[in-house]
């Protein structure tokens, strides 16, 4: 018989993206507003990766972000399966983003298999899927580390340049000999986290 699954040590002194898909989109129904902010923090990383793929430009990117917001809100009382709503969100993007290229007329019909170049949101390919829901669940486990954590795993490896130990040192207040003995520690609580969020 296996033991009561692992608590997630997070604050509970108000709705945080930390926190589990049911617990803010139960605050959510309750009509608690921090729990709305908390669950557009959680996935607006997602949300925007979708036009973005589609290689809308910024405008636009922000445009589709904020109607997948309205109808998430218009919808999230209907969403029988909490545990999807990763999906839903990157479906509903895509299907902003398809009928927006419909409407400014710039794909040809025989382009919806190819998200790329325009693809229908209905032909979403589940490995594309699969690559967003991973790079979502990293997020996911990012947020679980503690902020020291967090910072230098995104100092060291999320950036688009890597800084050097002596300035992740000196942001962080700490002595540049022990960054490296730091960040092993930090990557073994992310591979935790990970794997706790079963990836």
């Amino acid at each position: 018989m296996s033991g009561p699954a692992k608590s997630v040590p997070v604050d509970r002194s108000g709705p945080s993206p930390a926190w589990e898909d049911r617990d803010l989109v139960a605050s959510c129904l309750q009509g608690d507003e921090r729990a709305w902010e908390a669950l557009i923090e959680k996935y607006k990383k997602l949300i925007y990766s979708v036009p973005l793929r589609y290689r809308f430009p910024a405008d636009e990117a922000a445009d589709v972000f904020q109607a997948v917001c309205v109808d998430l809100f218009k919808e999230l009382d209907r969403l029988r399966n909490v545990e999807a709503l990763r999906g839903w969100l990157v479906r509903v993007a895509a299907n902003k983003c398809f009928h927006t290229k419909q409407r400014l007329g710039r794909f040809e019909a025989a382009n919806l298999d190819q998200p790329d170049q325009g693809g229908a949101a209905l032909q979403v390919l589940p490995e594309w899927l699969d690559e967003l829901e991973r790079q979502q669940t990293v997020r996911e486990a990012m947020t679980r580390l503690q902020p020291r954590c967090r910072e230098m795993i995104r100092m060291l490896f999320f950036e688009e340049s890597p800084r050097p130990y002596e300035e992740v040192a000196k942001e962080l207040g700490l002595a540049t000999g022990s960054i490296g003995f730091i960040r092993a520690r930090c990557l073994k609580k992310l591979a935790q986290e990970l794997q706790d969020l079963g990836m």
